[in-house]
């Protein structure tokens, strides 16, 4: 099955050759890549993004009694796609009205063939992102760490909202995993594999006193090869990093902000680790606070970037597009250090005056668009 699938809504009262020739222009013209379904919902749901194709006025009914099926094979918004021909807008104005009356998400798709082109690609990005997270197992291993006091989550709204299931897991258990495979890395791995997860967030400082040993390493290589591998058991982060994985393809950079200057809308960033996926180069030396253990000083390319933090009870996120100005190398700081400028420099305030928590995530590109369609 292709990315896209189309289902159709017609009234036996329209010309069906007529009905047939309006379709094959309008779906030519905007130029996709799609399996056409027709009148047969069997599969309906299956596809990244599924598409009604109201063709006709006079569907309302028609549609109102596929709904419960439809509700039952897929909890996603339902996408009105129209051509306003036929009084085929009206149809989804008025099936688009029962859906918002009845706490239904939806959204009718119509404008100009190019703007429907890029709103059907970029809806496809985030239906398949829902897609990927559903039944997604995510661990917290040692739980969050005693100064993460505001930095756990909502179990039962992660798995209603996201599909994500946080699997709780013993420190003890990736201590013996570590003490059978010889190393951090590979306990992980090992890990991973018993528990079936997409990622994980660790409370990393408990190997400096066990170990004499830090996981900077093993997390940067871990989110290279596509796992979320998050710091200190802060389960928003790992969330965050999750939902940024799905949309852009990195876990994306945790980090705290070191310094911030309100008046310019500059933030330094910094921590021990990133994902080794994102950075031109980087630099070994020890964990900062430590002194001991591996620490990684990366250095990725200056430009556009998004910091975005998710809520652990996903009641509200942080989004702010900036520019990434250089990447330095203080002795005083955790090893991989950010200068950015937001776009919007009051946006700074915010971590001044009611911020979510310390960690935040990093990513290239400006994203806000993407990430707030997302989270609709």
């Amino acid at each position: 099955m292709k990315q896209i699938a189309i289902y159709t809504l017609t009234s036996e009262l329209h010309n069906e050759q007529a009905v047939s020739a309006v379709t094959k222009a309008f779906l030519e013209s905007i130029g996709i890549e799609y399996d056409m379904k027709g009148q047969d919902y069997a599969d309906y749901g299956k596809a990244d993004l599924n598409l009604i194709y109201v063709r006709t006025g006079g569907t309302e009914g028609i549609f109102l009694h596929l709904l419960p099926e439809l509700l039952r094979q897929s909890n996603r918004p339902f996408y009105l796609l129209t051509s306003g021909k036929s009084n085929s807008l009206a149809a989804s104005m008025e099936i688009l009205s029962y859906l918002n009356q009845n706490s239904i998400k939806g959204e009718i798709i119509h404008g100009s063939a190019d703007y429907i082109a890029k709103r059907i690609a970029l809806l496809t990005r985030i239906e398949k992102a829902h897609r990927q997270l559903h039944g997604a197992r995510l661990g917290i291993i040692g739980a969050p760490s005693d100064w993460l006091i505001s930095s756990h989550a909502d179990k039962a709204s992660v798995k209603e909202r996201l599909g994500i299931e946080l699997i709780d897991i013993p420190m003890e258990m990736l201590l013996k995993a570590i003490k059978e495979s010889g190393g951090i890395y590979e306990g992980l791995k090992g890990i991973i594999g018993t528990y079936q997860l997409k990622g994980f967030t660790l409370r990393c400082f408990d190997l400096l006193t066990s170990l004499k040993d830090t996981g900077c390493l093993a997390l940067a290589k871990l989110n290279a090869e596509g796992y979320v591998a998050g710091c200190e058991g802060d389960v928003p982060a790992m969330l965050s990093m999750m939902v940024t994985r799905v949309l852009t393809g990195v876990s994306g950079f945790q980090a705290n902000p070191a310094n911030i200057n309100p008046e310019t809308g500059e933030l330094l960033f910094a921590h021990c680790t990133i994902p080794l996926d994102m950075v031109e180069r980087y630099e070994l030396d020890t964990h900062y606070e430590s002194g001991i253990g591996t620490g990684i000083r990366g250095y990725m390319k200056p430009g556009p970037v998004t910091v975005f933090k998710l809520s652990g009870n996903l009641s509200r996120c942080f989004i702010a597009e900036g520019d990434l100005l250089e990447c330095q190398s203080k002795p005083d700081l955790c090893r991989t250090q950010q200068l950015i400028r937001l776009c919007d420099k009051t946006q700074a305030t915010y971590f001044l005056t009611n911020p979510i928590g310390n960690h935040h995530i990093i990513m290239p590109g400006h994203q806000q668009e993407l990430l707030n369609h997302f989270l609709l």
